[in-house]
């Protein structure tokens, strides 16, 4: 496995953010984090990434104990995470913000400055290299976002959140650029409220309530999980959901028929 978390527990004062949770994400996947908002999906993903440290439990990655290992540490080892508010360096290019990331493993300014470029190139920011950061509509401010974790080189990338603010057109054209990063080799794992992208994207999804894990497994079994359903979806998410999967299905075997 790639990361693991095995029994990890974090608590604010009296407040119990994550409570015993394991979970183990394999090699060359795209998976997803859901849950209801204050699930404590994002104090997950700090926890993972060594913004957090556990009260109780393990992290490791590949099959290193990271356990409180800070979060530039975990960097170097190829676990970067990105964050939903996105805060670029303003005043800088497009090109200087993806460099800052490069350094962690190029010295040189000018090596650092042409990887930025091909990062830049993968996640459709070719045009905008040499544009100011505060100048960047929101879609490509999280474009941005990605390609700054990119550059890191990960071996794991957790994106939290990186479609929220955008309209469905720009939805649908990031939806490629993630299943393009997959193709590279990097694993992602998502916090995401957009449905119809997990279900598009993910793989295998985890569910988190309170704190607790109340589902782990195939995308395509969350609409007939009843736990899933009652704190998440509802009735008439669940039915939506399934909708996505059946026209999925139908696409699937339409393929099948025309191949």
């Amino acid at each position: 496995m790639l990361l693991e978390l095995r029994a990890v527990s974090r608590s604010f004062g009296g407040l119990k953010a994550v409570q015993g949770l394991s979970l183990a994400v394999p090699k060359n996947t795209l998976s997803a984090l859901i849950g209801p908002n204050g699930a404590g999906k994002t104090t997950v993903f700090s926890l993972m990434s060594g913004f957090l440290k556990p009260d109780q439990g393990q992290v490791l990655f590949k099959g290193r104990d990271i356990t409180g290992l800070p979060a530039h540490e975990c960097a170097k080892l190829g676990l970067t995470r990105t964050f939903q508010i996105v805060q670029p360096f303003a005043n800088q290019t497009v090109r200087e913000n993806i460099a800052v990331g490069a350094h962690l493993h190029l010295n040189s300014r000018s090596d650092a400055l042409a990887y930025a470029s091909d990062v830049a190139a993968q996640v459709g920011l070719a045009s905008l290299l040499d544009q100011p950061a505060r100048e960047l509509t929101v879609a490509a401010r999280k474009r941005l976002e990605l390609a700054r974790g990119l550059s890191t080189r990960p071996s794991l990338l957790l994106l939290d959140e990186v479609l929220a603010g955008l309209n469905p057109q720009e939805i649908a054209e990031m939806l490629p650029v993630i299943r393009g990063i997959v193709a590279t080799g990097v694993s992602v794992l998502m916090i995401e409220h957009v449905m119809q992208a997990v279900m598009n994207l993910a793989q295998h999804v985890w569910v988190l309530s309170q704190g607790e894990l109340i589902f782990a497994g195939p995308t395509q079994l969350l609409s007939l999980d009843a736990g899933v359903i009652e704190a998440y979806f509802g009735v008439a998410g669940a039915a939506k959901l399934r909708k996505v999967q059946d026209q999925q299905l139908q696409q699937q075997q339409d393929k099948e028929v025309s191949a």
